[in-house]
């Protein structure tokens, strides 16, 4: 990464050759493109002209006025400015979709039809086209047409519910949780109707609801409520049933989390304490009563935990095989010499912050890894490259600026 010019950059990595245009905003189908884009794919990104994609904006914190999230989630990303509205951008995005392998896109359910840029008729111009739809519910059922973001999509299915503590409002995981799920589960449809499109040459439409992926990792909280009747609850920072698996308070005044629910940890986590008779208590003599008596195991060990220091404790828990962990913030991660070493944090050349230090490449692959290969992109940075690539002259592509197509 010694450039963050994309025409110097030869595109590596699993998903070579393979053209993705990237259509729609925020986060859910863009973060899909960058996982693809990470994988090497030439993702195309469509963005109106002027303002283009939203995430321009976004991020709690900037630096002189200026997004650090864009440079996370365009990267290795190219840039074409279009007006979709206007007759004359939906006939570029045709074409580039007629020699295109995939389609991301994240609008409101019936958005692309109006435009004329249905499924079917793109499909007919290119049958082997795999079109990736994203919503907030998804394209059929009774709440398809509603508009729906990532946050309305975590409250109605079930996250936001099992956020935070009991005797509190449900809270937000800090994260874009249900948005980068839906991104995941997408990619992970993409790259399933592509390796059917080798046996059929045909594509097909990939349908994600953000809802839908949320409940994809719902784990086992609609099965236990069918069969059962029981509504599983927020439950703060324990693990409901799993003890002991908790943040416990260390001298100085910060948390480590430890999770030696089972039993053989167990025993030497009790050894380490010096209480080798918690063993023999029936309260905590088996994961199962450990689960029924938690609050009380947490309460002892936090008595424990309390007067050693974290690197103190680290280390002990280290020495026995006990499975802990420092709760980690940025500047905890940006330091970490595991994650640096593994490539999971990475510094990328930018033009306008230097070297920015942001995650990198998952899954990491063995003979043909991914990689960033550049910053994103300024607005419209490849339109003319594009465009010309296309069959597009110089004076079409002035007329098309003039119309404030692109």
């Amino acid at each position: 990464m010694t450039s963050h010019n994309a025409e110097t950059q030869q595109a590596t990595g699993p998903l070579a050759g393979v053209r993705v245009i990237e259509m729609g905003s925020f986060i859910a189908g863009p973060f899909c493109g960058q996982l693809l884009a990470d994988l090497g794919a030439d993702v195309i990104k469509i963005e109106p002209p002027g303002r283009g994609d939203a995430m321009r904006q976004w991020g709690a914190a900037q630096k002189d006025g200026k997004t650090l999230w864009w440079h996370v989630i365009a990267r290795n990303k190219r840039s074409l400015t279009l007006d979709l509205r206007q007759p004359e951008g939906q006939a570029v995005v045709k074409e580039l979709l007629s020699q295109a392998d995939m389609m991301v896109e994240n609008f409101r359910p019936g958005t692309l039809e109006r435009w004329g840029l249905s499924p079917a008729i793109l499909q007919e111009a290119n049958p082997g086209l795999i079109i990736a739809r994203v919503s907030g519910f998804g394209q059929t059922g009774p709440w398809s047409n509603r508009t729906g973001f990532g946050a309305i999509a975590e409250a109605m299915a079930g996250l936001r519910h099992l956020g935070g503590f009991p005797d509190r409002p449900p809270v937000r995981a800090g994260l874009s949780v249900g948005d980068s799920l839906a991104g995941m589960f997408t990619c992970i449809g993409l790259l399933a109707a592509l390796h059917e499109r080798r046996q059929t040459g045909k594509g097909q439409i990939v349908d994600v609801g953000i809802t839908d992926a949320i409940l994809a990792i719902s784990e086992s909280v609609l099965a236990e409520y069918s069969a059962t009747g029981v509504i599983r609850e927020r439950t703060g920072t324990s693990l409901p049933r799993i003890a002991p698996s908790n943040i416990y308070p260390v001298a100085n005044d910060g948390w480590i989390l430890i999770a030696a629910n089972g039993d053989a940890i167990f025993q030497r986590l009790a050894t380490a304490m010096g209480r080798p008779d918690l063993c023999d208590d029936p309260r905590f003599s088996s994961h199962r009563a450990r689960g029924e008596h938690q609050a009380e195991i947490d309460e002892i060990i936090s008595a424990w935990t309390v007067g050693l220091t974290e690197t103190e404790l680290l280390a002990l828990m280290e020495e026995l095989g006990i499975p802990a962990g420092p709760i980690c913030n940025a500047a905890d991660i940006h330091k970490n010499p595991h994650f640096r070493a593994r490539g999971a944090v990475v510094d990328v050349p930018t033009r306008d912050f230097g070297d920015l230090t942001m995650q990198g490449v998952v899954p990491r692959l063995s003979r043909t890894p991914g990689a960033i290969r550049w910053e994103g992109p300024s607005l419209g940075q490849h339109s003319t490259e594009i465009l010309t690539s296309l069959g597009y002259g110089q004076k079409e592509i002035e007329t098309l600026q003039a119309k404030g197509t692109i």
